[in-house]
């Protein structure tokens, strides 16, 4: 947790370690964070995916913004973004075409693993 930004689990991660940096305040858009925001926002992702390179040793990251509804933002009007670990061969987008979520890790657990570091 930072000043201006924060670090969550995701309620319903696409995959292990799946964690989100939101600002504070309430805003819907990166225009509308001033300067100290977008730089704390930019900087805690950074530290967080650095976190999750260290503890869960993925592959690769997608790092994401979903602005608006139709977009995918499942929380509309308070920006956010998604930090996902990803694996080879991992199969974290399956709901996306074939309705099913395969999750080796609860959120609880996870939580443990990680919560020294923030």
């Amino acid at each position: 947790k930072g000043k201006e930004c924060f670090c969550i689990l995701n309620k319903y991660p696409y995959n292990n370690g799946h964690l989100m940096v939101a600002p504070k305040l309430h805003k819907d858009d990166l225009s509308k964070l001033s300067s100290s925001e977008m730089i704390e926002f930019l900087t805690l992702t950074s530290n967080v995916k650095n976190v999750l390179s260290k503890k869960m040793n993925p592959d690769g990251f997608n790092l994401g913004i979903n602005l608006g509804k139709v977009a995918g933002a499942g929380v509309e009007g308070h920006i956010h973004l998604h930090i996902v670990p990803r694996w080879k061969g991992d199969t974290n987008f399956m709901p996306v075409i074939a309705d099913t979520k395969v999750m080796p890790q609860s959120l609880d657990d996870l939580y443990l693993e990680l919560k020294d570091h923030f």
